[in-house]
């Protein structure tokens, strides 16, 4: 009897939940996954948002993962520099068929040294701190780079799990979960990247995220003095 496929999504504190629950309900369809959700504890996780996430096994309990996946967050900028979960994630990564993330989750892969001489995506606003870890970055909403396989902003993790699951399935398995779960996107606004949106949209967000990218690019410069 062949072992199942095993995919763990890493959970953290002010994860981006649609980061990771897009990608967990496309694996969660696929017959006979196990999909863990780890942290480093089995304790409830706050999320970005009102909802709270529980982990299913912690860092010490979890198995050998076929996929490791790392959504990503605002919670992202503590973990770029947190040795515990990066020193987990290079362990996985050392026996995974697959290395992805999701989002900033990509940063987080950027601080093992993970991504190094890989083309990698992100969120828009992220794209530019990839290059600080030796990545190479991708405007597109799903990246493949050998075993490397990265999504770009919050909603392309349903893209690049149905993109994953054609690979270690079959496109078939992949339509079959994209038509269950009606993924037929027709956005009412034309707004979803900073090449379509408005120009006042933009400016908006621009100021809006501006503390926030200025944390985030600190933070990755103390992980990058490390890894590069």
């Amino acid at each position: 009897m062949s072992s199942p496929l095993r995919i763990g999504c890493l959970v953290f504190p002010r994860v981006t939940q649609l980061d990771l629950t897009g990608p967990v309900q496309v694996f969660s369809s696929v017959p006979g996954a196990e999909v863990h959700l780890i942290w480093k504890r089995i304790e409830p996780v706050p999320s970005d948002s009102v909802l709270t996430l529980t982990p299913t096994t912690t860092f010490a309990d979890c198995p050998q993962l076929d996929v490791i996946c790392v959504p990503g967050g605002f919670g992202t900028d503590a973990l770029v520099n947190d040795e515990e979960v990066l020193d987990f994630l290079r362990k996985q990564a050392a026996g995974a068929k697959y290395v992805t993330s999701v989002c900033t989750g990509s940063l987080v892969l950027g601080a093992t040294g993970l991504l190094k001489g890989y083309r990698a995506a992100t969120h828009w606003s992220a794209t530019e701190v990839l290059a600080l870890f030796g990545a190479t970055p991708t405007r597109t909403r799903v990246c493949i780079d050998r075993n490397r396989i990265t999504g770009g902003g919050v909603t392309a993790g349903i893209d690049f799990a149905l993109t994953l699951v054609s690979i270690l399935v079959d496109r078939t398995m992949a339509e079959a979960i994209q038509l269950r779960l009606e993924y037929n996107p027709a956005p009412p606004f034309n707004a979803g990247s900073p090449e379509t949106a408005p120009a006042e949209v933009l400016a908006l967000m621009k100021e809006r995220i501006a503390p926030s990218q200025a944390r985030r690019i600190e933070a990755a410069k103390r992980a990058a003095a490390r890894v590069m």
